[in-house]
């Protein structure tokens, strides 16, 4: 990767560091600036901007810069962290859009090989599709969970826009997708004909108003998430600053960091975005928002634990329920408490299909079993393949 398209973080912002608080987490980041960019040979996650939005239905071309998220960031303290954390700066818009999503794409993909985490903050959510190009040759099949009032399915014969790549990256080969999970739909923002093709093709969707009730139903489809995209405008307007405004309605701050806390927690999660950032001269709320969802990812990740091998027989108990004809094996980690359940795909032989032997569920999907009710994530990866 050339990193020579990266801009360094501004000499203002970063010399304002040196006033900040010595355990701040400025203090602790290795920051690109004008005089150096940091050595990644340590490095487990990479922050980068990308300030693309030509493909943005409502804002397009709009410039914006990402100063006031990174003092918002720049000013919090660390929690108890092992992971080394770099900030790339901002990667510059291409002479076209095609030649940003080649240039994010590429930068992705040169971090995922390194098995460094990259968290974007953009631009436009259409980035997400470029971020989903970076894995052709790093993973087989990978899933995309989506925090979105809308499902971004578009029409893929049209031009891509920020909302509709989903159409693209379902459509354009190689078919690297195997599963998209939206979370926070709400029903007024979507078309009937994309509800019924998300039913159709067995991808996973939750309501708003069921998350709100209980926000720990996200966390298995996080569990299995490769990549994570946000949309700052699943987040209700009270919540934001006055540019950022969109509905009366969506997460509120609480319930979108506890997300991103569900999403760096993952073993499986390896890219992480947030996009759709308008920043206006009030901007205090929205920027110190992303600093911490940020924040909040960064802390899951310090808490991950592999508790997912199953291969030592005292780290886990596993359960066998009949349900219609059907023998669910479910399996519950003795170190976290959390539960999988086996799908059939061990019996194929594409090797796409056996890394999806075990799902994650919740322990009221066996509850449910118990009961002869089939867990619904169970019944969808099953009609998918």
């Amino acid at each position: 990767m050339d990193f020579s398209l990266l801009s360094p973080v501004s000499n203002r912002l970063f010399e304002s560091i040196e006033l900040s608080h010595f355990q701040s987490l400025g203090r602790k980041l290795k920051i690109h600036t004008s005089q150096r960019m940091p050595d990644l040979e340590d490095v487990n996650i990479a922050i980068f901007g990308v300030l693309e939005t030509r493909n943005a239905t409502d804002n397009i071309g709009e410039t914006f810069r990402l100063d006031e998220v990174r003092k918002s960031l720049y000013s919090l303290f660390p929690g108890n962290w092992s992971a080394n954390i770099a900030d790339l700066g901002d990667l510059k818009n291409g002479a076209t859009v095609d030649d940003t999503y080649f240039a994010v794409s590429q930068l992705i993909k040169s971090l995922l090989e390194q098995k460094i985490i990259p968290i974007i903050i953009g631009g436009s959510q259409d980035l997400t599709y470029a971020n989903y190009r970076a894995y052709d040759t790093i993973r087989p099949m990978i899933n995309i969970v989506n925090i979105d009032k809308s499902f971004d399915l578009g029409d893929s014969s049209k031009p891509i826009t920020n909302s509709s790549y989903i159409g693209k990256v379902i459509l354009e080969k190689p078919y690297n997708l195997f599963n998209y999970t939206t979370l926070g739909y709400q029903t007024y923002f979507n078309a009937q004909e994309e509800i019924d093709l998300m039913e159709k093709l067995y991808f996973e969707y939750y309501r708003l108003g069921n998350i709100n009730k209980n926000i720990k139903t996200v966390e298995p489809a996080l569990r299995d998430a490769d990549l994570v995209t946000v949309d700052l405008k699943s987040v209700k307007s009270s919540e934001v600053s006055v540019k950022q405004k969109y509905s009366p309605n969506g997460f509120d701050g609480k319930e979108i960091c506890a997300i991103a806390r569900y999403a760096g927690i993952s073993n499986r999660v390896s890219s992480f975005g947030v996009y759709e950032y308008n920043p206006s001269p009030d901007d205090e709320a929205t920027s110190m928002l992303i600093a911490q969802m940020i924040w909040y990812f960064i802390e899951g990740y310090c808490c991950r634990q592999k508790d997912d091998q199953f291969q030592n027989t005292d780290d886990f108990n596993k359960y066998t329920v009949l349900v219609e004809g059907q023998e669910l094996v479910f399996y519950k980690s003795l170190k976290t408490g959390r539960w999988w359940i086996e799908t059939p795909f061990l019996a194929f032989t594409d090797t796409k299909q056996k890394k999806y032997s075990l799902l994650a569920c919740m322990h009221e999907d066996y509850e449910q079993a118990t009961k002869g009710i089939i867990p619904e994530r169970w019944y969808k990866a099953c009609k998918k393949n």
